[in-house]
Order: structure tokens, then sequence, then C-alpha cells
């Protein structure tokens, strides 16, 4: 017979955990889609030239550039902000998971999510450093 061991705590920090994953995404999922839409009204008639391959313009590169596209009206900025929550949300959950483990006193995960989190940081932002 296999006992639920589980604290109140856990419990309710695995339902936080599932709860911040599913909003974070469907939160990603319309703006990009609300951004897309917006973005295929504006542009959908224009003809592509796939002649030469236009790389994401600089603006989009940071998240500065992404408040400032916004703040501007572009719709491109709206999608590109779904797409930096998206990658944001398990970054996040990393985030909340050290603090639990932290909080249980379980050395172990703590490191071991320590390394997680050093090695989402450094594959977001290292070649910018």
């Amino acid at each position: 017979m296999v006992l639920n061991r589980r604290t109140k705590f856990e419990q309710r920090f695995e339902q936080f955990i599932g709860n911040l994953l599913r909003v974070g995404v469907i939160l990603a999922s319309v703006l990009v889609l609300t951004g897309g839409i917006l973005y295929l009204i504006r542009h959908g008639t224009e003809v592509p030239n796939y002649q030469f391959f236009r790389g994401e313009p600089a603006e989009f590169r940071t998240p500065a550039g992404v408040k400032t596209s916004i703040l501007s009206g572009r719709n491109r900025g709206i999608i590109q902000l779904g797409l930096l929550l998206l990658i944001a949300t398990p970054v996040m959950r990393v985030v909340f998971s050290l603090l639990a483990f932290v909080r249980l006193k379980d050395y172990t995960y703590v490191i071991v999510t320590l390394i997680v989190l050093a090695g989402l940081i450094y594959s977001l932002i290292g070649k910018y450093s």
C-alpha cells in the first residue's frame, strides 16, 4: 500500500505550477493569434519577396524593443510579446520550483534546479554577454 506523503504545501505548489503553465501558454497563444490576425488584416494582401532572406529586425531582438514596438502600434510587437511570454513560462516554472525546494530544504533538488536555471539563463542571454 502506497501512502500519499505529500504535504499541503506540495499539493498547493503542484496546483500552482499547473495553473502557471496553463495560463502562460494560453495567454501567449492568445497574444500570438491576436497579433497574427491584426498583422494579416494590415499586410495580408502584400506579395512576399522570397528572393532575399531578411532576418528579424533589431527592434524585436530585445524585450525593450518589443515594448517600444507595441507602444508604437506595430502588430508584430504583439506577436513577439506572445513568443517572449511562451519562452518565459517554463523559465518561471523553474524559478518557482527553486523557491519551493529551498522552502522544503531539499538541497539536492536546489542544486539540480540551479544548474537547470543557469543553463536556461545562459542559453537566453549568453550570446549577448
